[in-house]
């Protein structure tokens, strides 16, 4: 009965009158109504609501009833460390500090602290009375751990979304902090004409977000006359251009920290910033360098035939094409006419330019077209025999016809190829000499000097009195 006063509710007579016929009933009716509800309830929220907590720009302490604003998060800190033992770790990993600690505020006033956080225990090995026992709250608890990824995800949606909507926002409207020239529809339109206009780019439009917000931290970094880039300050608005033109700082400083919250990387992964983003994208491209390339193979370089369009991934392939289609032997070519590898080269190039010009290089017939020249060449047998060494020995034939002339690299000297008749007819000359007349008789340097009676008779006749001295000197000793 006190309860139904207590709301407002007057019980009929009736229901009082003991003699009442009907009482049973009416006291059934009467414990039915004690266990209605007779007024309107609420589930419960964070503390202020949901709205508050959407715009309030204070967060409480999790034990006290001390608020400090979001811009002060340290003080926060400092201050449940210091008053209350509390130490959160990775702060900085936490995407939404407040409903972070509103919501560990809820579960603290509903079990102890000990059931959430590690006790960790300052000076153990002093007295007991000067022992202080601190509390860690970390993400190795599963709960901590669910809370972050949770509000990593809730802001990274909230984050996307934005980011759409300012994509496809026509209504952007802003002036070019440069030239003051005004930009309306998207915001694309701005940020390409700094980065095309002024060398000022902040990065591609669909990788910013919230960027009347940037642009407003960027208008008023100007409007304080400071660069941009170093942060310095300047005394007037010319001298801060002229700096930031001459120093090549129409750019921000990426060091900074207050800008992440502009770029979309900074959202994408849990806990990471785009400095750590971006050195495990270059940790993982080191890694694939590293690879164990093994069972990598390489793709064959292929040579194309020196007469038509042919093509061999060895040599030995190529030449056995040229000479049973064409009857050009290059290795036996090489061999009898003894050619080293420079002018193996030029014989190379030599060829491949008088085939590109139609031409015979044995009669120099010039023909219309590749097909034509060949024909003539393997019918009248010029292909098999070369031209005088003087026609394509010449230094002018060093230099490749084709630049990507893979021929050219497969060539080798012939001094594998000489045989041991031709080694008899090389002059070898030992250092041991023994026969020094005859070595000058037979000496290619004699071919160089005039004969003998014109190269005395060209010396004075003191000169021939001298040595004949020199002579008799030499004979006496």
């Amino acid at each position: 009965m006190e309860i139904m006063q207590s709301t407002g509710f007057q019980a009929p007579c009736c229901w009082s009158d003991p003699c009442n016929k009907t009482g049973t009933q009416q006291n059934r009716f009467y414990m039915y109504c004690l266990k209605c509800i007779l007024e309107p309830l609420s589930l419960p929220e964070s503390p202020g609501g949901v709205a508050a907590v959407e715009s309030s720009p204070y967060v409480p302490c999790i034990f006290c009833k001390e608020c400090y604003l979001l811009a002060e998060q340290n003080q926060l800190l400092k201050h449940m460390i210091i008053e209350h033992k509390l130490v959160i770790a990775d702060v900085k990993l936490v995407a939404d500090f407040r409903r972070y600690i509103l919501y560990w505020k809820k579960r603290f006033a509903e079990q102890p602290i000990t059931d959430f956080c590690s006790v960790v225990r300052t000076n153990s090995e002093a007295p007991l009375e000067e022992q202080d026992n601190y509390f860690l709250l970390c993400d190795v608890l599963p709960e901590d751990r669910l809370l972050r990824e949770q509000l990593q995800q809730k802001r990274l949606r909230e984050i996307l979304e934005q980011q759409q909507r300012e994509r496809y926002d026509i209504s952007f409207h802003s002036m070019c902090m440069f030239c003051d020239q005004e930009f309306t529809g998207n915001r694309s339109v701005l940020l390409n004409h700094m980065a095309r206009e002024h060398g000022f780019n902040i990065g591609l439009p669909d990788n910013i977000v919230n960027c009347c917000e940037f642009l407003t931290v960027l208008q008023e970094k100007l409007d304080n006359l400071q660069c941009l880039y170093c942060e310095k300050v300047f005394r007037d608005k010319n001298t801060l251009k002229d700096h930031m033109r001459k120093k090549q700082h129409r750019r921000i400083n990426a060091k900074n920290k207050e800008y992440d919250k502009f770029y979309i990387i900074n959202y994408l992964e849990f806990g990471k910033s785009w400095e750590e983003v971006q050195s495990e994208d270059d940790r993982e491209l080191l890694d694939n360098l590293e690879e164990d390339w093994s069972d990598w193979e390489e793709h064959p370089a292929c040579a194309v035939c020196l007469f038509c369009e042919q093509q061999a991934d060895t040599t030995e392939k190529l030449y056995l094409h040229m000479q049973k289609s064409h009857g050009f032997d290059f290795p036996k070519i090489k061999s009898e006419h003894g050619l080293n590898f420079y002018q193996q080269v030029k014989l190379v190039n030599f060829i491949r330019r008088e085939v590109h010009h139609c031409r015979c290089y044995n009669c120099q017939e010039k023909f219309q077209s590749k097909g034509g020249l060949i024909s003539h060449m393997e019918e009248m047998k010029h292909i098999t025999f070369l031209p005088a060494r003087s026609t394509w020995d010449q230094p002018q034939y060093y230099f490749p016809t084709y630049e990507n002339d893979t021929l050219l690299c497969t060539l080798s000297d012939s001094e594998d190829l000489i045989t041991e008749d031709q080694n008899e007819d090389i002059p070898v000359v030992s250092e041991d000499i023994s026969n020094l007349k005859a070595l000058k008789q037979s000496s290619v340097l004699n071919d160089l000097l005039p004969p003998s009676n014109e190269r005395f008779s060209a010396y004075p006749e003191s000169t021939s009195v001298l040595i004949g001295q020199s002579s008799s000197e030499h004979r006496s000793c």
